[in-house]
């Protein structure tokens, strides 16, 4: 059998390094948490833990009934991609990866509202087929940044104070669902 992949070496303590080309691709960083499972065949399969992502059911239906009640999208995402949409065409925006911009808000903890041409693109060659946006980082009882939700609206007049905290409200109760 032939190698077709990259080789490491297990050091004395266990440990193998990813090599820098595997970690830009799969934007894992340092002190990223990786999931690690064996399959039948012998392979050790590593995963990038994402833990809003355990909550992908709970989430799709959180963003269901927050769409259905407020009149507008509402897309939650982990650190890399969206992972529930609601009143938008989940084709166009689920699994996808998101934006660095929005990558950056998350990290940097910022909640921010925008509208027209200040929007923030929520994928790569994102549409934006609306108007206005509020974007909320959820940040788990720990303290760490596991993703955000995001309201998008084509009205100006759905997208108030009162929606945005309705939207820290639901980044609150999602982040204390996280362990």
């Amino acid at each position: 059998m032939r190698a077709t992949g990259i080789v490491r070496r297990i050091d004395d303590l266990g440990r193998v390094v990813i090599p820098k080309e595997i970690r830009k691709t799969l934007r894992i960083r340092e002190g990223d948490p990786l999931e690690i499972f064996t399959a039948k065949d012998g392979e050790v399969i590593l995963k990038k833990y994402s833990p809003i992502g355990e909550l992908n059911e709970f989430s799709q239906e959180y963003t269901e009934t927050l769409g259905e009640t407020l009149g507008c999208g509402v897309i939650v995402t982990d650190l890399d991609s969206i992972i529930a949409v609601s009143k938008l065409p989940k084709k166009d925006y689920k699994e996808k990866s998101i934006s660095d911009d929005l990558e950056q808000l998350i990290e940097n903890r910022e909640s921010k509202s925008f509208k027209d041409s200040k929007l923030v693109p929520l994928y790569k060659d994102d549409s934006m087929e609306y108007t206005h946006q509020i974007i909320m980082p959820i940040v788990s009882s720990s303290g760490d940044c596991i993703g955000s939700i995001v309201l998008v609206s084509k009205e100006s007049e759905m997208l108030s104070e009162a929606e945005e905290k309705i939207l820290k409200i639901a980044a609150n109760f999602l982040g204390k669902q996280v362990q």
